[in-house]
Parts: C-alpha cells; sequence; structure tokens
C-alpha cells in the first residue's frame, strides 16, 4: 500500500540567463546521444548515509535506463562532500565532461518523516535550473527517488517522465506444460513486487486504466472466462461480466467510464464497447471475420484493432462508433496487438514476418512504419504514460524457457530487460501515480 508523497515544492529557475542558455536534450531526434550527468551521493546531514546513497542510486538508475542520460562514475569527481546548499565548483565539474550535476539531501525529521531537497545544476552555464524539496514516510523513499528523477527528466527533456510508475504483469511459475499464473505488479525498475492473485485460477491480459490505478483482467475461474476490475490499492474486485466469447480482455476508454473488447460469436468476432457503469454493451463492429485487439486512440475518437477482414491479420483504424473503418498496415508480413500512444501520435504492434517476431511503430495512417525490436517471439506491446518506452514480452526457446518482460524506447537502440522473481508476461503500464 503506498502512501500518498506529500511534497513543498519550491522551483528556483534562474533569472539570470535567458532560459534558451540552459541545457535541454531534443528527444525528437532520431538516436539521442546520452547527457552526461553528475549525481553525487545525497548528503545524510546526520541521518542515514545508507538511505541518502540507496536513493541517489535509484535516481541515478533511472536517468541510465531512459537511455538519455550517462551517469559519471564518482570516481572521477574532484569536488567531494557536496552538499544541497554547496555552490558547485563549476570548474571542476566541466573537467570531467558533465554537463548536468545534482546534488542533494535527506534528512530524516523530529516527526518521523524524511524531508529530501535537490538542485539541478547546468555546469556549462553555471546555472541552477531547479530546486525541490519533498516529505514523505521512510517506508516511501524509493518512490520519492523515482519521484525526483521524474522532475530531473522533465527538466531536462521538456517531457514527462515516467520512473514513477508501476507494471503489472503476469507471473508465471512451474514447467511450460503446468504453468501456475499470477497476477502481479512492480515497480517500473521491477522492485517492490506485489502479487495481486494466488494462482489458484488462469488469470490473463491485465490492463490499466489509463487514469486510475485500477486494472481489468481475465479470469477463468469456471468453465467460462470472466473479466474483473481490481483496485490496486483498496484490493477491492468486482466483476464486470462473464463473455465465454472473449478473445482478449477490455481496454479502457481514455476517461476510464468505458471499455473496448472482441466478443467471439457463431465462428466470428467483432468489437464491442461497454459502460462500466450501466453495464450496457454497444456493437462496434458486424463482420464475417475476426476483429479483435480494439485500442481507443487518446482522444476518444478512434479504435484501432486488428482484422482479417482482407484475408490475413492486418490494423485497422475507425471511428468510436464503428464507422469509416479503414486499413493501416500493408507492410509484409501479419500485424497483431495494436496499441494507441497515450501522445497519440504513433500506433504499436507485433509484426510477424518470415518467422521473426517484431515489436513496431507506425503513424496512425500507417505511414513511417519503423521496427524497433526483433526476437525469437515478442509481442504485447504497451506504452509508458509519456508515450516515449514500450513494455513487452519475448518468450525465449527450449523445455526451460519463458517470457520474459523487456522495454525498448522509439529509437530502437535502448532495449533492456526487467528482472522479475519469475517469468513473466502481458506487461501494462501504469498511469503516474497520483
Amino acid at each position: 500500500m503506498f502512501a500518498a508523497c506529500v511534497m513543498s515544492v519550491g522551483a528556483f529557475l534562474c533569472a539570470a540567463a535567458p532560459a534558451h542558455a540552459l541545457i535541454e536534450i531534443d528527444i525528437t531526434q532520431g538516436n539521442v546521444e546520452p547527457m552526461p550527468i553528475a549525481l553525487p551521493s545525497f548528503t545524510a546531514e546526520g541521518g542515514d548515509p545508507k538511505l541518502s546513497a540507496d536513493m541517489t542510486a535509484v535516481i541515478s538508475a533511472d536517468l541510465k535506463r531512459s537511455g538519455l542520460f550517462l551517469p559519471l562514475d564518482p570516481a572521477s569527481f574532484i569536488q567531494t562532500n557536496m552538499g544541497v546548499s554547496t555552490t558547485p565548483r563549476f570548474g571542476d565539474w566541466r573537467t570531467i565532461g558533465a554537463q548536468a550535476l545534482v546534488s542533494g539531501s535527506v534528512v530524516k525529521q523530529n516527526d518521523g518523516r524524511l524531508r529530501a531537497e535537490f538542485r539541478l545544476w547546468d555546469v556549462f552555464a553555471s546555472e541552477q535550473m531547479l530546486g525541490q524539496q519533498f516529505y514523505t514516510t521512510p517506508e516511501n523513499w524509493r518512490r520519492l527517488a523515482h519521484i525526483i528523477a521524474d522532475a530531473i527528466y522533465e527538466r531536462l527533456t521538456g517531457e514527462k517522465g515516467y520512473f514513477d510508475t508501476r507494471i503489472v504483469y503476469v507471473d508465471e511459475t512451474g514447467t511450460k506444460d503446468k504453468r501456475v499464473k499470477r497476477l502481479a505488479i512492480m515497480d517500473q525498475d521491477g522492485f517492490n513486487v506485489r502479487y495481486l492473485t494466488r494462482g489458484d485460477d488462469l488469470v490473463l491480459t491485465p490492463r490499466f486504466s489509463p487514469t486510475t490505478q485500477e486494472v481489468t483482467y481475465m479470469s477463468y475461474a469456471g468453465a467460462e472466462p470472466s473479466v474483473y476490475l481490481l483496485n490496486i490499492e483498496t484490493g477491492q474486485r468486482e466483476i464486470v461480466g462473464n463473455f465465454p466469447g472473449m478473445t482478449f480482455a477490455p481496454r479502457f476508454s481514455p476517461d476510464g467510464q468505458r471499455v473496448v473488447m472482441s466478443l467471439e460469436q457463431g465462428g466470428n468476432a467483432n468489437i464491442f464497447t461497454m459502460d462500466l457503469r450501466s453495464r450496457k454493451t454497444t456493437r462496434l463492429t458486424s463482420t464475417a471475420a475476426i476483429d479483435t485487439s480494439p485500442s481507443f486512440s487518446p482522444d476518444g475518437s478512434q479504435v484501432v484493432f486488428e482484422s482479417d477482414r482482407g484475408g490475413t491479420q492486418q490494423i485497422y483504424v475507425m471511428n468510436a462508433d464503428g464507422s469509416n473503418a479503414q486499413r493501416v498496415s500493408f507492410g509484409p508480413g501479419r500485424y497483431s496487438t495494436p496499441v494507441w500512444s497515450p501522445r497519440g501520435d504513433l500506433i504499436a504492434f507485433t509484426k510477424q514476418h518470415q518467422g521473426r517476431f517484431m515489436i513496431g511503430v507506425m503513424k496512425p495512417d500507417g505511414k513511417g512504419e519503423r521496427i524497433l525490436t526483433e526476437g525469437y517471439h515478442n509481442e504485447g506491446p504497451a506504452w509508458a504514460p509519456n508515450g516515449r518506452v514500450l513494455v513487452f514480452f519475448r518468450d525465449t526457446p527450449g523445455a526451460n524457457g519463458g517470457p520474459q518482460v523487456w522495454t525498448v524506447d522509439l529509437t530502437g537502440y535502448n532495449e533492456q530487460r526487467i528482472q522479475t522473481p519469475a517469468f513473466a508476461s502481458d506487461p501494462s503500464w501504469s498511469p503516474l501515480i497520483d
């Protein structure tokens, strides 16, 4: 259970230099050279030096995993014992190649809370770019580190961060022919794993709400699949409905009030929406084909889905009322599991061609297709809330193989595995935690 992080934020933006003089990463470029950044260990100021060092390590790891930052080796630092109130010797930091510098402190107050403060410096301009102060309970120290990393990321890129988030997924244990599948949740860096179901029943395809800390997932508690709505914070679970012909768990609408799903009837599968308050369903497609894997655009005006109505699995986009369905994928191979970016600019997908499984993106009109990664079996992309990183799962071959969770950014150059206690599949990324 996460307690609310109480924050007191003071931004100390320097007015002495014009804004354009301060460093900033242009992440719209194809292959971004990581920015060298120095992160001396936060001072403890009479508190716990290990906690301060651990917080600094989490911030550094977050920034490094983004692929946009290169934390410098502390052994290269010339100026040491950097307190949060210390004015940097900017020449020392320029000498080791740092472009940005972060100084900070962590103090445990008399009321038991932690007070963390940091400052972000532009080394070349010799200017402070940002200063913030936070208060939280000691058990929330790791989350606080993610929040600080988000603040640094946003100031240096101009984009929202994605570190203070969680990923829900299916934890898989046991042999390949007898897997136990449990719903699990973790921080985006793989820490703080928590199990949401016990493994008594098969669970599949969890999907995060874009507005709240709720997930839908499909469970075979009986003979027929049922869809559940689970509140991550309270653990409260309610059944959305029993859907014997469901092909995938529902995805939420942008406002979190509806879900869109595919239901099979008479050998065909069509797209439906359901109002979560009234439980009323509305049919969007009616074809002698398999229409499945629907996903709303972030403004709710359109739905992307896969269909074999043209003979092979391809991606289509239609209006949210089911009208004007248009095919948008025309490359070689089969396309599946389309998911609209929260930014609205791209659609992610799985592609199969010549025995390869690929994760790629294209514009909503199908133009600009790019393959980000490929492997033995890649599947199920889901977006980080800032629309800059994808999480997916990759299966490994052999009797002892199984699925693992990976991330890749939009350049395709920064691909990383998220370590999990067991095999893991079907990841879905949360919005930023309130």
